[in-house]
């Protein structure tokens, strides 16, 4: 993608301002720069300030928490036309964030400082109910997450996750990724895709999961 913003692939990717007005469509583009970033890249740790907010345009980010022993659990992964949930409040609240944030692929983004979205929120009600809208849905995905971190069993949650992330009945991955995206060690996510396999439910390869009747 060229360093200019392109507006018609902005409004591609954010389709709820195809119907905003221009002047908001033209002045949030005017207040941003594009960025790139690697894969595999930690973009921020917890308890960073937040001074910029995102706009993805390409690429996959992952947002997690990590404890004192080290383990992980995705709360969240974001993709082309999302906002994260976690930069939002903490502009709003001015609070540092209380998670990591990660670059899965190649990832490009809009970036506009603090003070010109705290401003565009000001003037615009169509920003604050795009900004509103997002924060509700993004609410709403933590919060089955943690039910189903709570309440779920493991070995469900796992055969879910295989199911949702597969496709053509594959999935090309690690065991420790399964496991800090549940929340769990890479020890035991192992010992359950063993048994799955002892049952004929999945074929494992390196870094390969078939599933055969899961």
């Amino acid at each position: 993608m060229p360093m200019t913003i392109d507006k018609d692939l902005f409004l591609e990717l954010f389709p709820y301002f195809r119907t905003a007005s221009q002047d908001l469509v033209n002045d949030l583009l005017s207040c941003c720069r594009f960025q790139t970033a690697p894969a595999n890249l930690v973009l921020k740790e917890e308890g960073d300030e937040i001074s910029e907010f995102v706009l993805l345009l390409a690429g996959e980010k992952r947002v997690y928490k990590t404890n004192d022993m080290g383990r992980e659990i995705t709360l969240y992964e974001m993709g082309a036309g999302d906002i994260c949930l976690l930069n939002v409040s903490c502009l709003l609240s001015n609070t540092p964030l209380p998670a990591n944030a990660s670059s899965l692929t190649k990832v490009e983004m809009l970036l506009m400082s603090a003070v010109d979205f705290h401003n565009l929120m000001n003037k615009y009600e169509e920003m604050r109910s795009f900004v509103f809208n997002r924060i509700a849905c993004g609410f709403t995905s933590v919060m089955s997450l943690l039910t189903e971190v709570t309440f779920g069993k493991l070995d469900e949650r796992l055969s879910n996750y295989l199911i949702e992330k597969s496709e053509n009945g594959k999935l090309s991955t690690t065991h420790q990724k399964i496991a800090n995206d549940l929340g769990t060690s890479r020890e035991v996510i192992s010992r359950l895709l063993k048994h799955y396999q002892g049952q004929g439910q999945v074929q494992l390869s390196r870094n390969m999961i078939e599933i055969t009747n899961l």
